[in-house]
């Protein structure tokens, strides 16, 4: 009989050693029924590549509509997006490329600089600015929908004639939505617009939208078809390998749980992999893969932590019989990090160089995230762990995919997969030209519902709602070309307006969007002119909302704040509460208005800090109250400022080394380089106030230059 190991529930003694953590050993062996799966692995002969039919479908439909692409992750969606470029560019016209993230955006950038030439090729995100000016600009959608801002309010054509959103399934994304939604509405008819994506459920409600607002066909070219076959196994904790289903019914098109598998699912004690709380060994689970030549792997897991403790689980014996792998993958590091002293001593490379095994999380360095992003996508690597938010964009895919949880933190709670967020991961199982077949794996545990997962691996993506939502840069910005009326129009045109218009063919997405926006909109319009009532109330807008513009001067240069506080932001300056000529201090203050985290302890006692940023920030603090309380009041959120952020950046603009900063530090060293990053932004955008605040934007650009720099910001 198998035993199940578990570690005993007593209490242990502070002065009696742990007891060892028992492991079951794992013994590789696979189902018989598997032998002719197995046999596939290998690598494809190389065939010269031809187009396949919705490629050169979706091709032809840009010629004369837009355009939307829903196709499995490597189908070659990104090939259709070259050779739409390409056209424009032969017509002597302009691209602009937008992504929902920077990695994707850097990723793409790269690409269409090896096509096109790098003198042909941009870059636009919150970091970095290069080639403005170029026939292709590669950037975030956020930017993108800034530039439209600008457009209706200066009069002047967008100098683009070709517009492509990839990952376009983020229209339905909670936080980023409206981004989409505001692009889509506000994007001249003349631009054609290509949409790209692998998980969307309801594309011809998409297309029916975008064909109703902009008066012109827009085409949904679908494929289904994975270009490399996916095969889901199930991990049974001895070793053996299991298919995870199988096929039944007459036509054989519906799928069960494998009989062993359903069997152990069913039964009351299992073996486990490891005792409860623990994760397994994954040295053992790697060696298990290796004898079916399933590797390279990438690891789901639900937390940062365990991510990082995972690679301290791998032994590297798997490299120990393969000196020139391993050389090799020493030679490649050496040169990514050459130049980079903390990359060089970046605490995880000894486990990187000794198991090539990495782990990838929003908690590293950017620049970190590279360097395994880059050993992954060449192959040097058997295994990376990572959290959920890797499988959306970025293309490295491995051979396998391995799940361990059924569920994924959405930054609140714990929820359920979505087939939407199992086919991203799923996505990355199976590489075009390197595998014959890619498979995804499920590792059974305290959190794994098998069954669930069962269902998620032939169910449709979920269908995309609309995200549309009121903030007061969008009604500064709205309200600087368009008098309330229009605004209503645009309004109007929103996806969730078209949901409720076509009522019982929208099904479960138009009842949800009745139910948030109301029969004819009416919740949202009610939310707009709240807005507009309280920025009239303040002093951004004018009472009589007539003219085009119905800004005051302070409204009309507030509206340049796209930032994540620009009310807050904008009375800082209207009072002068902030530091008009000492860069390291307005970086500092900034920063409290970016940071998202929460303090109990608020450090303003405490003696180490500077006087000048302790007085500088209560002042600030202090003199935004009255305006916070009016907010909240309202009804609107006002963010508490926080010390410690302000803090950080101030030593950081001053120089003080990032090892010593990151040790007296709560933040990760990659939630600490967002920080940097998003406050370097938000002082980008204080740059634009050159008009009327020419002091203040000219040290907020000296500002940006005191904070952006390694190992915040890598070249490679």
């Amino acid at each position: 009989m198998k035993k199940r190991y578990y570690r005993s529930g007593k209490k242990k003694s502070e002065s009696r050693p742990s007891r060892p953590i028992h492991y079951p050993e794992l013994t590789a062996g696979a189902d018989k029924s598997l032998k002719k799966t197995f046999d596939r692995i290998g690598v494809p002969e190389k065939q010269p590549f031809i187009p396949d039919p919705f490629q050169l479908e979706a091709i032809e439909a840009i010629h004369t509509s837009d355009c939307l692409v829903t196709a499995p992750t490597g189908a070659g969606k990104t090939w259709i997006a070259e050779q739409a470029a390409k056209r424009i560019l032969e017509n002597n016209g302009k691209v602009w490329y937008a992504t929902p993230l920077k990695a994707l955006t850097n990723s793409i950038h790269a690409g269409f600089s090896k096509i096109f030439g790098k003198e042909k090729v941009g870059i636009l995100t919150g970091d970095i600015k290069e080639n403005t000016t170029a026939d292709i600009i590669i950037g975030t959608t956020e930017i993108l929908r800034n530039q439209l801002y600008d457009a209706m309010y200066t009069g002047q054509n967008l100098k683009c004639d070709l517009i492509i959103l990839d990952e376009a399934h983020f229209l339905g994304d909670a936080e980023r939505g409206v981004v989409w939604e505001e692009i889509m509405i506000y994007l001249p008819v003349r631009i054609p617009l290509l949409l790209l994506s692998a998980t969307i459920g309801n594309p011809d409600q998409i297309a029916g939208w975008l064909s109703t607002i902009r008066d012109k066909a827009c085409k949904v070219v679908e494929n289904t078809q994975r270009p490399v076959p996916l095969f889901p196994l199930f991990f049974h904790p001895s070793g053996t390998l299991y298919p995870l289903l199988e096929k039944t019914g007459t036509d054989g098109k519906r799928t069960r749980l494998y009989k062993k598998v359903y069997d152990f699912n069913q039964s009351g004690k299992r073996l486990m992999l490891a005792p409860p709380g623990r994760l397994p060994k994954f040295s053992d689970i790697l060696k298990v893969l290796s004898h079916f030549d399933l590797l390279p792997a990438i690891f789901f897991l639900k937390s940062r932590a365990e991510c990082d403790q995972a690679i301290k689980l791998c032994d590297g014996s798997l490299r120990k019989n393969a000196p020139e792998k391993k050389q090799a993958l020493m030679d490649r590091l050496e040169q990514l990090t050459a130049n980079n002293p903390h990359l060089s001593a970046h605490p995880q490379r000894p486990y990187l160089e000794e198991t090539a095994t990495a782990a990838h999380h929003s908690g590293h360095l950017p620049a970190w995230k590279v360097v395994v992003e880059t050993l992954m996508a060449e192959g040097l690597l058997d295994a990376m762990f990572a959290t959920s938010t890797v499988a959306a964009g970025v293309n490295f895919p491995a051979r396998s995919v391995v799940i361990l949880n059924s569920d994924r933190f959405n930054g609140r709670d714990f929820m359920s997969l979505t087939p939407s967020e199992f086919q991203q991961m799923a996505g990355r199982a199976g590489r075009r030209g390197m595998d014959n077949i890619g498979f995804a794996t499920l590792l059974p545990g305290k959190y794994m519902d098998v069954s669930l997962v069962a269902k998620l691996v032939n169910a449709p993506p979920l269908n995309v709602d609309s995200q549309i939502k009121i903030d007061f840069s969008m009604v500064l910005n709205l309200l600087l070309s368009n008098t309330p009326e229009q605004v209503r129009t645009l309004l109007e045109k929103s996806f969730a307006s078209h949901l409720i218009a076509i009522g019982a063919k929208a099904g479960k997405s138009g009842r949800k969007a009745r139910k948030k926006f109301g029969n004819d909109m009416e919740y949202l319009w009610l939310d707009f002119t709240e807005h507009m009532d309280f920025l009239i109330q303040e002093g951004f807008v004018s009472p009589e909302g007539t003219k085009p513009s119905t800004l005051t001067e302070d409204g009309i240069w507030a509206s340049k704040l796209r930032i994540d506080s620009p009310l807050l932001v904008a009375q800082s300056l209207r009072d002068k509460l902030l530091p008009e000529r000492d860069p390291a201090l307005l970086a500092a203050m900034m920063a409290s208005f970016v940071n998202e985290k929460e303090f109990k302890d608020d450090m303003l006692f405490n003696t180490s800090l500077s006087k000048r940023l302790k007085d500088a920030f209560l002042a600030l603090r202090l003199g935004l109250k009255p305006f916070a309380v009016k907010m909240l009041q309202s009804g609107f959120p006002a963010p508490n400022l926080f010390i410690q952020p302000a803090s950080l950046i101030y030593a950081w603009a001053h120089d003080t080394p990032w090892d010593e900063l990151m040790h007296k530090s709560d933040f990760a060293e990659g939630d600490f380089a967002r920080l940097v990053l998003r406050t370097a932004e938000n002082l980008r955008q204080m740059t634009h106030l050159n008009q009327d605040f020419p002091v203040f934007a000219k040290t907020a650009a000296q500002a940006i230059d005191m904070i952006l720099k390694a190992p915040v910001v890598t070249v490679f």
